[in-house]
């Protein structure tokens, strides 16, 4: 499926009694959820390396369930964003099941993980400094209440926080708290992403990857490492665009992935063995959307992400409407094919870019369901 083709649209078109079948599905479970029954659980770590001093550093905390009823064959890999932990699958601020119970729930074993130096895997100093977590102000401008400073100009559209998303709401101080310290390096933190990913596929095989925003970099490094592996990516709201970040205001505007879509070597076809080889062009400013950078004549193919079925899910408020188009475009250069879909284009309104824990949050999982199922039944991976 092609991402921005009319044929994609009307795939979404042909799928939508699945998806509307989930979302009703989705809305009766508000009513009343029986007991989850599992049939194991538990937690380990992957990935890190020994350093000078005989410690382990760079390691990565997975945890994860099984349901007694598992109809499914690939579980689902969580991967939480920037300035975010694991916990955010579990449970929403506002006390309901988070995505990780949603797709038990349907069968799926799940492994949830907290990034390396984030919240259960541990930090050695040698990694590098960490950034502060987001401040009271930055989570309302970007995350909660976006709607009241309009930084980019579908933010007026957000109306599905629980609550008013501000200092003193309950809901909003359970945010808030959940915030992080991560590593200030990016380059650092996408690769310790990328291996312990890596490693975590190698041991549990193939798997649904499923990264919110910060980790859609690395995201693309292991589909790009272990095609035969990530039976499916989801990418909600990656981190991007590509190439330079060009805005929205409270985003410094920068060289941000020197390989188009990551920091690190990805696989170009013809091949690329330095950034320097990849000549990048902006192409003309488009109203609401960041300026897009795409390879210049002719384009590398990007050989393994084309083997990947990919869902790039994008909100109708959240500041990934500013980037993702840029993103869609650039995979399209180097031939990858992939769904790009807007929730508005299946008649969802109001969400920003924590989809997975707004109010609607199940309605969101079904559209993912609906699409994760129809891309397995396909049969061809």
């Amino acid at each position: 499926m092609h991402s921005t083709s009319r044929k994609a649209g009307r795939a979404w078109v042909l799928m939508f009694p699945i998806l509307f079948l989930h979302v009703a599905a989705g809305k009766a479970d508000k009513a009343r959820k029986p007991p989850l029954s599992i049939a194991e659980q538990g937690n380990f770590f992957v990935g890190g390396t020994y350093n000078a001093s005989g410690q382990v550093a760079g390691q990565m905390f997975v945890e994860y369930q099984i349901p007694e009823k598992r109809t499914q064959p690939y579980p689902i890999v969580f991967v939480h964003g920037g300035a975010q932990m694991g916990q955010s699958w579990w449970q929403t601020p506002d006390g309901r099941e988070g995505w990780a119970p949603y797709f038990l729930r349907r069968g799926y074993a799940v492994y949830v993980v907290d990034q390396a130096a984030r919240g259960r895997s541990p930090y050695q100093p040698g990694l590098g400094p960490l950034h502060e977590p987001p401040n009271v102000l930055r989570a309302q401008q970007f995350f909660t209440a976006h709607e009241r400073y309009n930084f980019w100009p579908s933010a007026r559209l957000h109306t599905r926080w629980v609550g008013k998303g501000v200092q003193g709401d309950p809901v909003f101080e359970q945010f808030l708290r959940s915030q992080a310290s991560g590593l200030a390096n990016g380059l650092t933190q996408e690769t310790l992403t990328a291996d312990g990913l890596v490693a975590l596929l190698d041991r549990i095989g193939p798997a649904v990857l499923m990264p919110h925003s910060q980790p859609g970099a690395p995201a693309w490094l292991v589909a790009d490492r272990r095609p035969n592996l990530v039976k499916a990516l989801v990418q909600l709201e990656p981190g991007g665009p590509p190439v330079i970040r060009d805005g929205p205001p409270g985003f410094d505007t920068e060289p941000t992935f020197a390989w188009g879509l990551t920091r690190n070597p990805i696989t170009y076809s013809p091949p690329a063995s330095d950034p320097a080889e990849l000549k990048f062009v902006a192409l003309p400013k488009e109203p609401e959307v960041a300026t897009c950078w795409m390879q210049s004549d002719p384009p590398r193919q990007l050989p393994n992400l084309q083997k990947v079925p990919i869902l790039l899910l994008t909100s109708p408020s959240g500041y990934n409407s500013w980037w993702d188009p840029c993103t869609s475009k650039f995979l399209t250069q180097a031939r990858v094919n992939h769904t790009w879909l807007k929730l508005q284009d299946v008649g969802i309104h109001g969400n920003g870019h924590f989809m997975f824990i707004e109010d609607n949050s199940d309605e969101v999982a079904a559209v993912v369901l609906g699409w994760i199922e129809k891309t397995l039944r396909k049969g061809k991976r």
